[in-house]
């Protein structure tokens, strides 16, 4: 099939909660592809790596579109965690993995973070007459992030709505998708090399590939090289 007919057409403005990292950087191309108008917002809430805020920058500056950076660092002060304290270990995905197996969050877990961040991007649609949010949630790849759940983001969705009067959209195109079929819809929208060079998704904040040990490390990975051995065969680039 050819990509174009993967991505219909949705009428109407968006906004992406945009990190700068392969998820949403993914859902920012895909909602180019896909509405009339788009722009972008990153929150800077003190988090770990001041990079991801810097790569968002300069990611939504090549994409052509507008990048809105709002300050809610009072996530800082509420949520301890290993994306907003020094000394909070970011775990190894293996040791995430047991973690997850005793049913305990990941150290990585900001409490709120998406209720907040999908909170003031509604907030933020209102004002630049967007009905449509994105986000790159998934629930597939699950790290045990309760607010990347489907049941979440629509629960949030009816109650932004009842807030604000509003009829608002939140898009998730990824909920449903493993990291393999993630990097195959970055490839099917034809920016695969900017999104395996320049997104930050690693814990340990290193750009493009990562360090790879870290769970985000590790899932983007596994997905890049399964979906290469799909596309190429067994000889395949290794991340």
């Amino acid at each position: 099939m050819n990509p174009m007919h993967l991505f219909p057409k949705i009428p109407g403005k968006a906004v992406v909660v945009f990190s700068g990292g392969q998820d949403s950087t993914t859902c920012l191309y895909w909602a180019l592809r896909v509405f009339d108008e788009v722009e972008a917002v990153t929150f800077f809430y003190q988090q770990r790596h001041h990079l991801e805020v810097e790569a968002a920058k300069q990611l939504a500056k090549n994409a052509g579109v507008r990048h809105h950076l709002l300050d809610v660092s009072v996530m800082n002060q509420l949520a301890p965690s290993s994306l907003t304290r020094e000394e909070v270990p970011v775990l190894s995905a293996e040791e995430a993995r047991e973690g997850l197996s005793k049913g305990e969050l990941p150290s990585t877990f900001v409490p709120g973070r998406n209720m907040v961040f999908l909170t003031f991007a509604g907030i933020l649609a209102r004002q630049v007459g967007a009905k449509h949010i994105v986000t790159g949630v998934c629930e597939t790849d699950f790290s045990g992030y309760p607010d990347c759940r489907d049941m979440f983001v629509k629960s949030l969705n009816v109650t932004v709505n009842l807030a604000m009067e509003e009829s608002f959209v939140i898009h998730t195109p990824l909920m449903w998708l493993d990291k393999k079929a993630t990097w195959k819809m970055a490839d099917d929208l034809g920016v695969l090399d900017i999104i395996k060079n320049q997104t930050l998704t690693c814990y340990n904040g290193i750009m493009g590939d990562g360090c790879g040990t870290c769970p985000s490390c590790y899932l983007r990975r596994r997905g890049y090289e399964e979906y290469m051995e799909s596309k190429h065969g067994t000889d395949c680039e290794r991340v």
